[in-house]
């Protein structure tokens, strides 16, 4: 070794002490980031409704009937008979809008509007929606939507090629939907807060009742179940919900996670926990690959031949990879995940065929971790 290389390692070590240095050994995260407050929650609205102002890429109304009586039921309303009528109008889409209304909002608050075409429209830019009622799962109007769509797709046709980019046929009305209705719900009547855990486990919930007990006395919070933390509002703070909240919501603590694998066979993705650990396992990968080319090459008789022919003259490459090279690599007991990663890495493998290997490994009983297949 050169004298060279010294400074170069004593950079190199302190990189790595100022990361230890900085890297907390367990990343505590807030209650509000991994639970939920029963009752504090987002309502689903859906409706149907008309986008008109199209230029010629709406519904067939030959096709979709839903439209046309939509639009000869409409028209009627505003005093206008259609019926009998053949119409053959392509600028009105049938369309179906959602939107989410969100926890205590207030009656005359906007919110966001999607909206997806149903029919055989082509494309809904340009489009305006017309006052669209939007309902809950109890059928009642919650909010009514009205706008011009914002589309961020689009598609152009010649008679030789077309393009599209995008969806089409949806968009998005920024604060199109207007809220008409509240969805009650008293939070400073209630006695007991119930605390719902985003990913259940029976540390993490322990945890939390821990943290909330050591802020509002012994036996305010109990674990009941993996999911699920009871919070019994002390008679101090009865008039003080939000506040309250505020306190817990603020508390760290550190989640626990099951050692977990999940693949995604699709796209080839492995994400691993990381209290993924395995047991003493020998592991070898290699494929055999055959590779066969064809090179078919043209034989010209001479310039003055008599009676002779152009022939096609077949040439066929044939390599074989057998992966010689691939060796069998020994895992010890213990193993982290970095470790394992590496491991595998160096015998060449990827992503596809880990996925196999740690099937194998789950299936010998040596990985102790669960795997998710997606």
């Amino acid at each position: 070794m050169t004298s060279r290389s010294f400074p170069l390692l004593r950079m190199i070590a302190l990189a790595l002490a100022l990361t230890a240095v900085a890297t907390p050994a367990c990343a505590a995260s807030r209650i509000k980031d991994i639970v939920d407050i029963e009752g504090v929650r987002d309502n689903m609205l859906i409706g149907y409704g008309l986008v008109v102002g199209l230029n010629g890429t709406g519904d067939t109304l030959n096709n979709s009937p839903f439209t046309q009586q939509s639009l000869v039921g409409m028209l009627e309303r505003l005093g206008v008979n259609t019926r009998g009528q053949n119409m053959r109008t392509k600028n009105v889409a049938a369309v179906m809008v959602t939107a989410t209304l969100p926890a205590f909002a207030a009656q005359g608050t906007r919110v966001d509007v999607s909206v997806s075409a149903l029919g055989d429209a082509k494309s809904l830019l340009g489009g305006q929606l017309l006052v669209t009622p939007l309902l809950g799962a109890d059928g009642e109007v919650y909010a009514v939507a009205q706008g011009s769509l914002a589309v961020a797709g689009f598609e152009a046709r010649g008679q030789g090629a077309s393009i599209t980019r995008g969806v089409p046929t949806s968009g998005r009305i920024a604060s199109g939907a207007i809220i008409e209705r509240e969805v009650e719900f008293a939070l400073a009547e209630l006695p007991v807060l119930r605390l719902s855990l985003r990913n259940p486990d029976f540390t993490t919930a322990q945890r939390i009742a821990t943290a909330v007990n050591a802020v509002l006395g012994a036996g305010a919070a109990q674990a009941t179940d993996p999911s699920a933390v009871l919070v019994t509002i002390p008679e101090r703070r009865r008039g003080d919900i939000v506040g309250l909240m505020t306190d817990i919501e603020q508390l760290r603590v550190n989640p626990d996670q099951v050692a977990r694998v999940v693949i995604d066979e699709a796209s080839g993705v492995i994400v691993m926990g990381e209290n993924v650990r395995i047991n003493t396992v020998a592991i070898a990968q290699g494929n055999l690959t055959i590779r066969v080319t064809e090179t078919p090459q043209v034989s010209q008789p001479g310039a003055f031949s008599q009676g002779g022919q152009t022939a096609v003259v077949p040439r066929t490459d044939i390599q074989v990879d057998e992966q010689s090279n691939n060796r069998l690599a020994v895992m010890s007991a213990g193993v982290s995940l970095q470790e394992l990663v590496e491991s595998l890495n160096a015998l060449g493998v990827g992503p596809r065929d880990m996925i196999t290997i740690l099937q194998s490994i789950k299936a010998a009983g040596a990985l102790q971790a669960e795997i998710e297949v997606m």
